[in-house]
């Protein structure tokens, strides 16, 4: 399966920080009391991280019923529902904003009470910005995936799978 844009890593830009913190005012701003949480996820989230130039954000909220009455107040401040990812993820809602033709942020929208969900991306994120030489693992990894499944994002998400569960377990044990 092609994807809507090859997979191109950059080196990691400090101004990724403030790209979301700038993010996370504008979307406060528009969906405020509905909002529980929110946090700046994925490979942009981790000092030094190679990634994707797009800015990952996890939005906690009550209940995805609020989809409608969200999607029409994020839709002012530029992104766009993908509706149809919903019924690979139904426990999700996604969101992207472009810029010239190429995603700049995405939001993926959950209820906070799935802690599982939550839990995962955050405990990834928060392992590795605590374990620099397991990010350059990462680095690795998602080099030589962006390499081979430049064109097929869902190849090259796939190819991160284990080495993310793996990250998350050893987390989990940390934590523990």
């Amino acid at each position: 399966m092609a994807s809507e844009d090859p997979v191109v890593l950059v080196p990691y830009q400090e101004a990724w920080l403030s790209l979301f913190e700038e993010e996370r005012t504008r979307i406060e701003g528009a969906i405020g009391p509905r909002m529980e949480e929110i946090e700046h996820i994925g490979s942009t989230a981790v000092p030094g991280l190679a990634a994707k130039p797009v800015i990952d954000i996890m939005v906690g909220v009550r209940s995805l019923e609020d989809t409608p009455a969200l999607v029409a107040r994020l839709e002012p401040i530029g992104y766009e529902y993908v509706p149809a990812l919903a019924r690979q993820m139904p426990f999700r809602r996604y969101f992207r904003k472009l810029r010239g033709g190429r995603r700049t942020h995405q939001i993926h929208l959950v209820e906070r009470s799935d802690a599982a969900f939550w839990e995962r991306h955050v405990l990834f994120r928060d392992y590795l910005r605590a374990h620099p030489e397991v990010a350059e693992g990462y680095a690795r990894l998602k080099y030589e995936a962006s390499e081979r499944f430049r064109e097929d994002r869902a190849a090259y998400t796939d190819a991160k799978t284990e080495f993310i569960a793996e990250v998350v377990r050893l987390a989990e044990n940390e934590r523990d």
